[in-house]
C-alpha cells in the first residue's frame, strides 16, 4: 500500500524562478538549539530541492530528459528521480518513513549512478516514468521529508546516530547531483538545452590569459583528525586520522588556462604516446577526439561548450580535462622546462591550501553558485599570492582515494566510498563553480575514475618528491572481510563450506527434476548472494547465473573476483593483530565457469521487473535481513518460469535491527490465539497458492569465524518449492 503525501500542508519556498539568491551555507551540526536547528535544516532541504529542480528547467523539452548524454550514464530522467528516491530509500531503511511512496519509481531510479562494473545500462530494461510522474513523486517526497523534519524528535549534536542524519545525508547527496547533473546537461546536444537567468555564464570571455609562474610553498605538516560528531555533515571517507610531512615545493600561481593547454595541443601532445602512461594511452586510443571534451572546433576556430551555451574559446578560463590529459600535459611541460613538473598529491594540495590561507578567501571564490554558472578567468579569485586554490574547477591530484586511519562505513550508505578504494579513482580537490554544501566545507574528498570528466582542471607543481599512487587493496572492512572468509576461506570444526553446500543442494535439486535435467540453458537467480561464492558454484551447472545483493560492498568483491580472479582481505587474530589472506577462483576450481555469472546491486524487497524468466531462484540467509520479507515472497512467483524451483533457507534469527517486529514471519505469539507462530508455517501459508513444497525442511550448519578463538555456529533451515 502506498502512502499519498499531500504538499498542501506544507509551504514551499519561493518559486525558484523568482529567486535571485542561490547561495547556501553549510549547517553546523554540533551546536545550537534544537528548534532553531530544525528550522535551519528544513530551509536548507527546501532550498536544495528547489535549486535541483531549477537546474532541470534548463532542458528544452521533455524529450531531453530521455536522451543519454553519455554512453556510460542513464538519461537525465533517472537523475531527476534518483535524488528523491535516495531520500525515500534511506529513510525507509532508517525506519523514519513507514513505507515506500512509489515502489516502481524507487526501483527504477535507485542504483546505476556511477559507471561501476555492475551497472545495468541496457535501455531495453527500462520503462522510464513520465516527467510529470517524477515531478509528482518529487512533490510527495518533499512533503514527506518536511513532515519528518517537523515532527521527528532529536537532540543536539546531530551525529551519525541522530534521526536527522539520514535527512542531511539526502540533502548532501542531492547537492552532489546538482553538480553531476550539470555535467550531464553540458553533454546534451545544444538544441536540447536553454539558458536560464538563474545560471548566468561569466561575461568576461575575452580577457587575455596571464603568464603562469611557479611560486614556493614552504614545507609543513598536514594534520587531519575529523571525528563524529563533527561541525559539518561528512561522508565516510572524510572521517579518521591522517598526518603527513610535506617537503617544500613550487606550485603554479594559476590553474592551467585554456591558452596554456592549447600549447600542448599545438605541440601534438595528444598524438605523442610518450606523454601518456599505459592507462592514458589506452584511453587516448579509445577516445575519438584529441582535445578536451568540452572543446569544439568550427571553421578552424576553437569554441567552448558551457552548460547551456557554446562560446568562442575564452583563453583565460581554466582548461577542463580528465586526469590523463592533465598528467600528459605535465610530462610535456617537464620536457619543455627540464623541471620535475607533475600534478600535486592530495597532501601537497592540502599544504598549498593551508599555506595560502585559502579558506579565509572562500567568499571570493567561484564556487557555491555565488559568482557564475561557468568558469571565470584564472586571475580573478586570489588566495594570498595564488589564485583559484578554491573554486572555479576541481583540481586533479596524483593520489588515488584511500581510507584514513579509523575509517568506518555508515550503515545507511555502505557503498558511498568503498567501491572506489581500488587504486583507479583519483582524488580531486578545491571545488567548482557549482560545488555547494559538503563539497566546500573544507573536509570533502571526492574521487573519480581517471578518464572521467567533470568541471575539473588542474594546477601543476615542481617537486622531485615521490608520491604514493598505490595503496593496499586488502579488504579491511570487518564485515566484508568476515564474509570473504566465510565464503572463500578455511573450513572450521569439520563443518563444510556453507555457500558451496547450499549451491550443491540447489544443483542436485534441479538435476533431480525431470522438467530440467535434460536442459543446458538453465537460468538461476541468487538473491542475497553476498560476496558471491555460491553464485560461482552454481555456474558449474547453470548456463546463466545472476547474483543480487543489497550491499554494493559485497557485490564489489564478487565483481573483483570475476574480473581479477583473486581477492585480498584481513581477518582478526586477536585484538589488533591481523592475518592477511588471498583467495583465488583458480584454487577453488571456479575459474573456468565464472564468466557465466553477473553480479548486480538490488533491493530484494523492491526488485526491478527485469529480473524474470528464471528456472530456479535461490534465497539463502536472506529473509530475516529484509525489511519486508513478506513482499519478497509474494513477488517471487512471477519471476520463475512455470515449474521452476524456489529454494529458501534461513536461520530465522529475527531482529528488529533489520526487520520491524510487525514484519517478522515467525518467532512470535499470535495476538488473537496466543499460539506460537513459526516462520516455516508462515512460509507455507504465503507460498501455498503458487508453490508446492517438494521436500521436507532440513537444516544446513554453518560456521562464521570472528577471531581465532570466537566463532558463530548456526543452523539454516532449507525448504524447496516448485511453482505450480
Amino acid at each position: 500500500m502506498e502512502t499519498a503525501y499531500s504538499i498542501d500542508a506544507f509551504t514551499k519556498a519561493m518559486p525558484i524562478s523568482q529567486q535571485t539568491q542561490l547561495i547556501s551555507h553549510n549547517i553546523v551540526l554540533n551546536r545550537g538549539n534544537v528548534e532553531a536547528k530544525r528550522a535551519e535544516i528544513k530551509a536548507y532541504f527546501n532550498q536544495t530541492f528547489d535549486v535541483y529542480e531549477a537546474l532541470f528547467d534548463t532542458l528544452a523539452n521533455d524529450e531531453a530528459y530521455y536522451l543519454r548524454p553519455c554512453s556510460l550514464r542513464h538519461p537525465l530522467i533517472f537523475y531527476f528521480g534518483h535524488t528523491a528516491t535516495f531520500f525515500t530509500n534511506k529513510l525507509v531503511l532508517a525506519k523514519l518513513l513507514p513505507e515506500r511512496i512509489d515502489p516502481k519509481i524507487e526501483s527504477m531510479c535507485a542504483v546505476g549512478v556511477d559507471e561501476m562494473s555492475w551497472d545495468d545500462l541496457n535501455d531495453a530494461h527500462y520503462e522510464w516514468p513520465s516527467v510529470q510522474d517524477v515531478r509528482n513523486y518529487r512533490d510527495q517526497v518533499r512533503a514527506a521529508v518536511n513532515d519528518l523534519i517537523d515532527n521527528t524528535e532529536f537532540t543536539m549534536p546531530i551525529d551519525w546516530q541522530s534521526p536527522l542524519w539520514p535527512v542531511m545525508m539526502g540533502i548532501e547527496h542531492e547537492r552532489i547531483h546538482l553538480e553531476t547533473s550539470s555535467v550531464l546537461i553540458r553533454q546534451l546536444p545544444i538544441e536540447s538545452v536553454v539558458s536560464s537567468e538563474l545560471f548566468p555564464i561569466c561575461p568576461d570571455q575575452d580577457s587575455p590569459a596571464p603568464e603562469n609562474d611557479l611560486l614556493s610553498v614552504s614545507a609543513g605538516d598536514v594534520v587531519i583528525n575529523n571525528q563524529d560528531p563533527a561541525e559539518y555533515y561528512g561522508w565516510d571517507n572524510e572521517y579518521g586520522q591522517h598526518q603527513a610531512f610535506v617537503q617544500e615545493f613550487k606550485a603554479s600561481k594559476y590553474l592551467v588556462s585554456n591558452q596554456e593547454f592549447l600549447a600542448f595541443i599545438d605541440a601534438d601532445g595528444y598524438l605523442n604516446d610518450k606523454y601518456w602512461d599505459e592507462e592514458g594511452n589506452r584511453w587516448r586510443d579509445y577516445s575519438p577526439v584529441k582535445h578536451p571534451t568540452f572543446w569544439l572546433q568550427k571553421d578552424g576556430e576553437w569554441y567552448l561548450r558551457c552548460m547551456t551555451e557554446e562560446i568562442a574559446m575564452p583563453s583565460s578560463w581554466p582548461a577542463e580535462v580528465n586526469f590523463h590529459e592533465a598528467s600528459a600535459f605535465c610530462r610535456w611541460k617537464a620536457e619543455q622546462t627540464g623541471k620535475p613538473i607533475r600534478l600535486p598529491s592530495e597532501d601537497e594540495w592540502l599544504r598549498l591550501r593551508d599555506f595560502s590561507n585559502a579558506m579565509e578567501y572562500q567568499d571570493n571564490a567561484n564556487w557555491n553558485l555565488q559568482k557564475h554558472a561557468s568558469s571565470t578567468p584564472v586571475d580573478q579569485c586570489a588566495a594570498g599570492n595564488f589564485y583559484d586554490v578554491l573554486g572555479n574547477v576541481w583540481q586533479w591530484t596524483q593520489t588515488p582515494i584511500y581510507p584514513f586511519d579509523g575509517f568506518k562505513v555508515h550503515p545507511l550508505y555502505d557503498d558511498f566510498t568503498t567501491p572506489t578504494y581500488d587504486n583507479q579513482h583519483n582524488i580531486f580537490k578545491g571545488g567548482s563553480w557549482i560545488s555547494t554544501g559538503n563539497e566546500i566545507n573544507g573536509h570533502s574528498r571526492y574521487a573519480f575514475r581517471r578518464h572521467f570528466f567533470q568541471h575539473a582542471g588542474f594546477r601543476y607543481i615542481e617537486s622531485d618528491a615521490s608520491v604514493q599512487t598505490e595503496f593496499s587493496t586488502y579488504e579491511t572492512d570487518s564485515s566484508v572481510a568476515q564474509y570473504c572468509e566465510f565464503h572463500f576461506g578455511d573450513e572450521y570444526f569439520n563443518v563444510p563450506n556453507f555457500a558451496k553446500t547450499y549451491a550443491n543442494y540447489a544443483i542436485d535439486a534441479i538435476k533431480a527434476d525431470a522438467d530440467f535435467n535434460q536442459r543446458n540453458d538453465l537460468r538461476v537467480l541468487e538473491v542475497g548472494c553476498s560476496v558471491g561464492r555460491a553464485s560461482f558454484e552454481l555456474a558449474k551447472y547453470f548456463n546463466e547465473v545472476t547474483g543480487l545483493d543489497f550491499s554494493a560492498r559485497f557485490i564489489r568483491i564478487a565483481n573483483q573476483l570475476q574480473t581479477t580472479g583473486s581477492i585480498l582481505y584481513t581477518i582478526p587474530q586477536e585484538g589488533e593483530i591481523m592475518d592477511f589472506k588471498e583467495q583465488t577462483l583458480r584454487d577453488l576450481d571456479l575459474e573456468k565457469t565464472a564468466s557465466k555469472c553477473e553480479f548486480l546491486q538490488q533491493d530484494a524487497s523492491n526488485m526491478k521487473p527485469i529480473f524474470t524468466g528464471y528456472d530456479m531462484i535461490v534465497a539463502v540467509n536472506l529473509l530475516d535481513r529484509l525489511y519486508e520479507p513478506k513482499k519478497f515472497l509474494q513477488d517471487v512467483a512471477h519471476r520463475l518460469n512455470n515449474g521452476g524451483l524456489l529454494m529458501v533457507s534461513s536461520p530465522y534469527s529475527w531482529d528488529e535491527t533489520f526487520t520491524q517486529k510487525e514484519n517478522w514471519l515467525g518467532g512470535y505469539k499470535d495476538s488473537q490465539s496466543g499460539e506460537n507462530v513459526t516462520t516455516l508455517e508462515t512460509l507455507q501459508n504465503l507460498l501455498a497458492d503458487d508453490f508446492e513444497m517438494i521436500r521436507e525442511a532440513e537444516d544446513i550448519p554453518f560456521v562464521i569465524r570472528e577471531t581465532r578463538r570466537k566463532f558463530q555456529h548456526t543452523l539454516s533451515q532449507v525448504t524447496l518449492w516448485k511453482k505450480r
